[in-house]
């Protein structure tokens, strides 16, 4: 991924939620970092094509920068890439050639924000979905005494995406808005001390394991624990066997993964298997979340040249950070049932530690502000073409997971 543009951008990403809280896409907000630099919009292109092939999986690409978005107008970009274009673009005459020909070439577009006037009569049916910010939707909530619609009567033409979405009462809203997907992280919700972890007895097993093998116990009381519950071993051999992995024999069985990987490799996908084993919908984007900075803080580790334990430290680290939403425990507890090493706990359960600054840093990247990103950074003593390259090498192996 030695592509230039990466090291005049910082790169920042979040999920695209259907009504059924499936992940239906990535969106991918490109900031550039020196105001009035003119960038080459193909290279930008040529390097999001690693992850999103042209018969790849759909990504939202939200440009942060009026004059390189409209170089991009200008090309054709591939067609699982869905280009938002904001309202005042949209609203200018002068755009207006330039969108009905990305339209016609079959590029999706999405309207970005509200708009302050009426669009030209050739652009509006340009446009898939208007993107609205929560705060500042205009229809009132039925579920607060309203019609579904703002006193003025408003009317959409088109379907519309919300935006802003940061916890679960704040998407299951918007749907009943009539949203038809939603832009944000819904995993801000506050932690209620349960006293026990969440009764999913897939969880149970998982945990069970983890036990287990940091105890090194024998190979059959691994097996009969995993036995419990067929479907998670399925599970855990489909991710072993996933091009991710990268190994070069298929894994048969539970202890034919075990005598491959060892105890200390196998770790690491007990810890990617609780956290995605949660049943509840709601939970999906948590456990997309959890996959990925899981992911790219083992990347960031790697950029910065850290030994073997590190990385795999840092994956756990990551995938283990929303455990806390998944149980309904406060990680101080909640790690007392759980072993992880001691950086990690205190990364986790104190917010101190060597794993700290990735832990802030892989947060700023999931956000869309540059400041936060720049902030991390330079904690973190990282180049943004370092930072750019693990976004993307986590983001594709994620997708191999998917």
């Amino acid at each position: 991924m030695d592509h230039p543009i990466l090291s005049q951008t910082a790169l920042a990403y979040s999920p695209v939620i259907d009504r059924q809280r499936n992940v239906i896409a990535t969106r991918l907000s490109v900031f550039p970092l020196t105001p009035g630099q003119r960038l080459d919009p193909s290279a930008l292109m040529d390097a999001l094509a690693t992850v999103w092939p042209a018969d790849g999986p759909a990504v939202w690409l939200n440009v942060v920068s009026e004059t390189l978005l409209h170089d991009l107008l200008q090309t054709r970009p591939g067609k699982q890439m869905l280009i938002e274009i904001p309202a005042f673009m949209a609203a200018d005459p002068a755009n207006v050639d330039a969108i009905c020909t990305l339209h016609a070439h079959g590029s999706t577009l999405l309207l970005k924000g509200r708009p302050l006037q009426e669009l030209p009569r050739d652009v509006l049916p340009c446009f898939k979905h208007a993107i609205v910010d929560f705060h500042e939707d205009r229809r009132v909530d039925q579920a607060t005494g309203g019609v579904g619609f703002n006193p003025e009567g408003l009317v959409r033409h088109i379907t519309h995406v919300q935006s802003g979405i940061e916890t679960v009462g704040d998407m299951e809203v918007s749907f009943r808005r009539g949203a038809v997907a939603v832009l944000g992280w819904p995993i801000d919700d506050a932690i209620q001390d349960s006293g026990k972890p969440a009764d999913q007895p897939a969880l149970q097993v998982i945990v069970q394991l983890i036990d287990q093998v940091q105890r090194q116990a024998d190979i059959e009381d691994l097996e009969n624990t995993i036995k419990r519950d067929p479907p998670l071993a399925y599970k855990l051999m489909r991710y072993i066997n996933s091009p991710a992995f990268g190994l070069s024999v298929e894994i048969g069985s539970f202890r034919h993964a075990i005598m491959i990987l060892g105890y200390q490799r196998l770790k690491r996908w007990l810890a990617l298997l609780l956290a995605t084993a949660s049943k509840d919908p709601n939970m999906r984007p948590v456990m997309f979340a959890a996959v990925r900075r899981g992911l790219l803080m083992e990347e960031l580790a790697r950029a910065a040249h850290a030994d073997d334990e590190t990385r795999s430290e840092l994956f756990i680290c990551g995938v283990f950070s929303l455990l806390d939403r998944m149980f309904m425990q406060p990680f101080a507890q909640l790690l007392k049932t759980i072993p992880v090493p001691e950086r990690v706990y205190q990364a986790l359960a104190e917010g101190t530690g060597p794993y700290e600054p990735y832990f802030r840093l892989v947060r700023a990247l999931e956000g869309n502000t540059l400041f936060d990103i720049r902030e991390a950074a330079d904690n973190m003593l990282m180049g943004a073409g370092d930072i750019n390259t693990a976004v993307l090498k986590a983001l594709s192996v994620a997708s191999e997971l998917d």
